[in-house]
């Protein structure tokens, strides 16, 4: 999905196009227009049906010279492969818990006039889309803050972003909410009839919420064995089968439930299986896992994979695998 968006009271600038995107699907490079920037995309890690050289790399490659800038903040190892390219502003979830923050005026006017954003669909990649539009000024006081506590999910964030996270949380393939946030976020929350359609959708989070905590009531604990990849101080793990309840429950409170349980929180759900801890905690499940990039807290692996992770993780996978 492309639209345009150009911030109110701000000097004329070529208008630009959006794209959203995952590091999973990411748009056809052939339908963006001209040059093309990408925020807070991750290359695709090998448990992503693919992983880089058939999803990132062949995109790459396709846009070409189109390609004049990545900014992103999401661990992985091929950032070595473009170290030296300035086009590329590559960083750890380490070094920045947001990618906003990143976004600055001197990135932006360094890269210079782009005709399409292509940008993650989280609050973190929206507010990195419309602070690029506003040339590296964020939307609000404290936007940068709070998309940092949102994605990290160590702190609250203020009553802005936690509107907008709740409504992207409630509605997360829902391309006309992202254009409108965007939107929202680049004229400054300046029209204040945008917060209705926002406020709208935050209102259907309640609902998977009340499923979450449901769910949540069937988490079991275990502790771990022994583990080269797993630290003494982190070596319990709650976890809980949500595949009945498949596309109805909000998983980030869900995982946030089962970290409260155990040092690691465990989701299994149709096709796929869900691994977190806290971003502060020291864990590394790409390490842990041998996965080439993502988030070092928060994983999402093909079910398949399970019984090799548990094993990983110093868990008997029949402990986890057959209690439901």
């Amino acid at each position: 999905m492309t639209s345009s968006s150009r911030p109110a009271g701000s000097p004329a600038r070529p208008r630009c196009e959006l794209a959203f995107a995952t590091p999973r699907k990411l748009p056809h490079a052939r339908e963006l227009r001209g040059r093309v920037v990408v925020l807070d995309v991750a290359f695709a890690s090998d448990a992503s049906g693919g992983g880089f050289a058939k999803i990132t790399l062949p995109f790459i490659e396709q846009l070409g010279p189109r390609l004049v800038g990545w900014v992103d903040h999401h661990d992985h190892v091929m950032h070595e492969r473009y170290r030296g390219d300035p086009r590329f502003v590559l960083a750890t979830k380490a070094e920045h818990g947001a990618c906003p923050e990143m976004v600055t005026p001197d990135v932006v006017e360094r890269i210079g006039p782009v005709d399409t954003i292509v940008c993650h669909t989280d609050f973190d990649g929206l507010c990195s889309a419309a602070k690029w539009l506003r040339g590296g000024r964020e939307p609000y006081p404290g936007a940068d803050d709070d998309a940092r506590a949102i994605d990290t999910r160590t702190s609250t964030p203020g009553p802005i972003g936690h509107r907008f996270d709740r409504a992207l949380r409630a509605r997360p393939r829902d391309t006309a909410l992202f254009g409108l946030v965007v939107r929202h976020l680049t004229t400054g929350l300046d029209d204040t009839s945008l917060w209705e359609p926002v406020d709208h959708a935050a209102a259907e989070l309640a609902p998977f919420e009340d499923v979450a905590r449901r769910i949540a009531e069937h988490y079991r604990v275990i502790a771990l064995g022994p583990s080269e990849v797993v630290a003494p101080a982190l070596r319990s793990l709650s976890f809980v089968d949500a595949t009945t309840q498949h596309g109805r429950y909000d998983k980030t409170l869900l995982l946030l439930i089962g970290q409260e349980r155990a040092s690691l929180a465990l989701v299994v759900d149709l096709d796929t299986a869900t691994l977190a801890a806290r971003y502060d905690s020291g864990m590394n499940f790409l390490d842990a896992l041998g996965l080439s990039g993502g988030m070092p807290t928060l994983v999402s692996i093909p079910k398949k994979r399970l019984p090799d992770a548990l094993r990983r993780l110093g868990a008997a996978d029949a402990d986890v695998i057959s209690t439901e």
